[in-house]
C-alpha cells in the first residue's frame, strides 16, 4: 500500500471540485505545510528480530512521504471516524486502515523509521533524571501537541546522496546528529564537514564517541514499536549520561528547537526519572506520544540495568 490506491480517497482532499490529491503528502504540503516538509531519503524497515543471540534488522531505501501518504493517511481517516461517531470505531467505518492490514506487517506498506531516544542525566547517586520535548503542531508532520522524550528523528542520511546514504548507515551516527539539533538546537546542514559528513572531523561527535568508549555514556536499544495511530516505526532506544558528561556535551542547550520546545518545569536537567512522573507520562493523563510512552516505561522496567 502507498497511499494512491482507490481505498485511500475518502481520506484524500479535493484539490478542485472534481479531483483528489493524489497522496497525503500532496496534500499537505499544498494545504498546511509544516516548517519542515522535505520528500528527503530515509531507511525503510523491512524486518526486525531483537531476540535470540544475533539480533538485528533489515532496511532498504525509501522516501519519507513514503509514511506519511500511508500513516498520516490512515490516522485522519481515524480522527474523522472518530468524530462522526467515537462509540462506533470498527474497521468498516475505517476502509484505508483495513486495507493496510497487520500494523507489525511491514511488507505491507514502505515504513520509514525513527530513532527515539530517551536520554537520561545520571547522577553519583544514582538518581536521574530525563529530557522531555513538547513537539509544535506547526513545525512537525507527526505527533504535533504531544509530549515526546528527546531526542527523536528519522533514521536518515544527512544528504542526498548514495555517498551519504552508505555513509551515514548507523544508527549512533543518526543519533548524534539528532542530540546536536534538538538539545543543542544546531543546524541540519551539515555541509560544512564534508559531503558525506565526515564524522571524525566533527568534535561533538568525537566528544560522545569518546564517552562511549570510557563507559561514561551507554547506549541501548529496548525494542521496536508501531503506533497504533499512524503506524509510525519506532526504534526505542536510551542513551545514559554521566552527568558530567551530560553537563559539558550539552552546555548551553536550546530551550526552543525546529521542532518545539524543551519542558523546563523541573528545571534545567531536566524531568525526574521517578516512579511519579514516569506514571504521569505514560498513564494517558498527559498528551504523551506513544513512542516516548513506550521507551519511558521499557527504560523504568529495566531501571536497574541502565542506572547500574
Amino acid at each position: 500500500m502507498v497511499g494512491t490506491e482507490a481505498v485511500a480517497e475518502g481520506v484524500l482532499p479535493f484539490r478542485t471540485d472534481a479531483e483528489r490529491y493524489r497522496a497525503y503528502a500532496n496534500a499537505l504540503g499544498a494545504l498546511d505545510p509544516p516548517a519542515v516538509f522535505e520528500n528527503r531519503p530515509a531507511y525503510r524497515l523491512l524486518t526486525a528480530d531483537l531476540t535470540g543471540e544475533k539480533p538485528g534488522m533489515s532496511l532498504a531505501r525509501g522516501r519519507y512521504f513514503d509514511g506519511v501518504n500511508v500513516g498520516e493517511a490512515v490516522a485522519h481517516e481515524l480522527a474523522a471516524a472518530w468524530r462522526d461517531d467515537p462509540a462506533e470505531l470498527a474497521l468498516d467505518r475505517l476502509p484505508f486502515r483495513r486495507a493496510v492490514g497487520d500494523p507489525c506487517d511491514l511488507s505491507r506498506r514502505s515504513a520509514m523509521t525513527a530513532i527515539t531516544t530517551l536520554t537520561l542525566r545520571r547522577l553519583p547517586s544514582g538518581e536521574a533524571s530525563f529530557l522531555l520535548h513538547w513537539r509544535d503542531p506547526a513545525k512537525v508532520t507527526h505527533g504535533g501537541g504531544l509530549y515526546q522524550v528527546l531526542p527523536v528523528g528519522v533514521f536518515q542520511p544527512a544528504g542526498d546522496t548514495p555517498a551519504d546514504e552508505r555513509n551515514d548507515f548507523s544508527l549512533w551516527r543518526c543519533m548524534v546528529r539528532e542530540f546536536s539539533e534538538e538539545v543543542l538546537g544546531a543546524s541540519e546542514d551539515y555541509r560544512s564537514l564534508g559531503t558525506p559528513l565526515d564524522y571524525g572531523q566533527w568534535a561533538f561527535h568525537r566528544q560522545l564517541s569518546s564517552a562511549r568508549t570510557a563507559g561514561k555514556l551507554g547506549v541501548y536499544c529496548l525494542g521496536v514499536g508501531v503506533d497504533p495511530l499512524t503506524f509510525a516505526v519506532d526504534i526505542l532506544t536510551v542513551a545514559v549520561f554521566d552527568s558530567d558528561v551530560f553537563d559539558t556535551a550539552f552546555d548551553g542547550r536550546a530551550a526552543v528547537n525546529a521542532e518545539g520546545r524543551v519542558i523546563s518545569e523541573w528545571g534545567a536537567d531536566g524531568v525526574p526519572f521517578t516512579r511519579g512522573t514516569v506514571a504521569r507520562f505514560i498513564g494517558g493523563t498527559e498528551p504523551m506520544q506513544a513512542a516516548g510512552a513506550a521507551v519511558l516505561e521499557l527504560a523504568w522496567d529495566h531501571k536497574a540495568h541502565l542506572l547500574a
